[in-house]
């Protein structure tokens, strides 16, 4: 599919700088700039590629002036970066708009589907489950019984959706998903052994939110597993039973969060950080990759470590630790002396 760079400014609400029916097929980091690409600056460190790229249209901020003579047609915005974010989201919209529903797959009678749905080949879907418009069902996708799926939501190959769970509007849950498993719930008896625990509550992802690939969400032992509108959850990520995670946070590869804990809003989580169960984490917070948690962290902490403390006395501590043996050895030389 082609476009070309007028089409691209109304899109962008741009201006034009150069040929306006110049087109463009494909997309290009700016260094690889080829004829025929579309390509954008915004770190000035970058600049020095506009005189030599290739790329046939150049998204740059209304603020750039060259130095001297480009090959590349311009189109000049308020925000280069969101202005190409704009476009990828749009490029992704057109590139994905499948619909119809593809055999063999199967789908209960029971189930009511809404208009412009697609169905990818060997889906699954079960009884009496609701899919809302537009919502897009890659193949080998299984979707259990009584599921809720809103408006515009996209579930990708491979991706589990157990019974009883409910996914909002404008979601993406990505391949290898499993959404709504049993939570780790078992209880030693008398011979020391375990007895499962029934898992009957549910997973429930408000609008907006976004499920990395391989990613678990286990269902509640009671009620639900929550996950509030505008969370984006990054790859391999485990979320236990009973967990509720705020609006807007933000959680990346790794994470492993134990059952019943409760995280705030606008919260920033790095990699293969842990949380112990049954804490409260408050709003705000930003935990560096690696750290353990477990104790309650209350609103704008910032933390680092394992067990984590303030990120600035850990920022501190880390001078000397780097520095312990030379530390030791001087206090060995002044118990000598």
């Amino acid at each position: 599919m082609k476009f070309t760079a007028e089409q691209i400014a109304g899109i962008l609400e741009g201006e034009v700088v150069g040929n306006p029916d110049i087109e463009v097929s494909t997309l290009s980091k700016i260094e690889e700039g080829v004829e025929g690409a579309l390509t954008f600056l915004a770190n000035p460190k970058y600049t020095h590629y506009i005189y030599t790229t290739k790329a046939s249209i150049t998204i740059v901020n209304n603020t750039f002036v060259p130095d001297h003579k480009i090959d590349t047609t311009l189109i000049k915005v308020n925000d280069a970066y969101k202005a190409f974010s704009k476009l990828l989201e749009y490029y992704n919209s057109v590139k994905q708009n499948k619909v119809g529903i593809e055999q063999p797959s199967f789908i209960s009678e029971s189930s009511k589907l809404g208009e412009t749905v697609y169905v990818g080949a060997f889906a699954y879907i079960g009884e009496h489950v609701k899919i809302g418009d537009n919502v897009k069902i890659y193949p080998n996708s299984y979707i259990g019984d009584n599921v809720i799926v809103g408006d515009n939501t996209v579930i990708f190959s491979g991706a589990r959706i157990y019974s009883q769970c409910s996914i909002g509007n404008n979601c993406v849950i990505n391949s290898g998903c499993i959404i709504g498993a049993d939570g780790f719930g078992f209880a030693p008896n008398e011979s020391g052994e375990y007895d499962k625990v029934p898992q009957i509550g549910n997973v429930v992802l408000e609008d907006y939110v976004d499920v990395g690939a391989g990613t678990t969400i286990d269902r509640a032992t009671l009620g639900s597993t929550i996950i509030r509108r505008g969370v984006k959850l990054d790859n391999q990520i485990q979320i236990a039973h009973n967990v509720e995670i705020g609006k807007n946070t933000v959680i990346a590869a790794q994470t492993g969060i134990a059952g019943s804990t409760k995280i705030g809003e606008h919260c920033q989580i790095g990699g293969q950080v842990g949380f112990a169960g049954h804490l409260t984490v408050g709003n705000n917070v930003k935990i560096q990759a690696q750290s353990g948690i477990g104790r309650n962290i209350k609103d704008n902490e910032i933390l680092q470590g394992s067990p984590a403390f303030s990120y600035a006395d850990w920022s501190k501590s880390y001078v000397h630790f780097k520095n312990l043996p030379k530390i030791v050895k001087e206090i060995n030389e002044l118990e000598k002396k």
